[in-house]
């Protein structure tokens, strides 16, 4: 089974795909957002990663505060699981992203990636930090 892991941001959406063994996570790429609001881009091109792996599940990861409230990225988050559910008609799992992104940072700064490279891969890896996270508890 092949599963797609999204970090969905306010510009960016990381995105990351499973082995179809479902061992491990691989970074594919960063969507780049123009306009927070609009999707029409973002979702055609989820469709087409969707299409040509044959992605059956969606893990998405919730950014919560660190004391575990919601804030209004979580909010936002949700209304873009909404979306995709109705967009691919695939099971859409919110997966705890708190510290994703700063795993990613500390991997690819112990790998002696400068801030300017990581910055072009952040948000991809911090995708595949939400997928192998849900893969290793599954």
């Amino acid at each position: 089974m092949r599963i797609l892991g999204l970090d969905y941001g306010s510009k960016t959406i990381g995105v990351a795909i499973c082995d179809p063994f479902g061992w491990t996570a691989q970074g594919i790429e960063t969507i780049e957002r123009k306009e927070e609001n609009n999707l029409v881009a973002s979702i055609a091109r989820l469709k087409e990663i969707i299409e040509y792996y044959k992605v059956e599940k969606i893990v998405l990861g919730l950014p919560k505060n660190m004391n575990n409230t919601e804030g209004e990225r979580v909010e936002k988050t949700k209304q873009f699981q909404n979306r995709l559910l109705r967009e691919f008609n695939l099971e859409v799992i919110l997966w705890d992203e708190r510290l994703s992104t700063m795993g990613a940072s500390r991997a690819l700064t112990a790998a002696d990636m400068n801030a300017r490279k990581q910055k072009k891969v952040i948000d991809k890896m911090a995708a595949v930090f939400i997928l192998q996270g849900y893969l290793d508890c599954h």
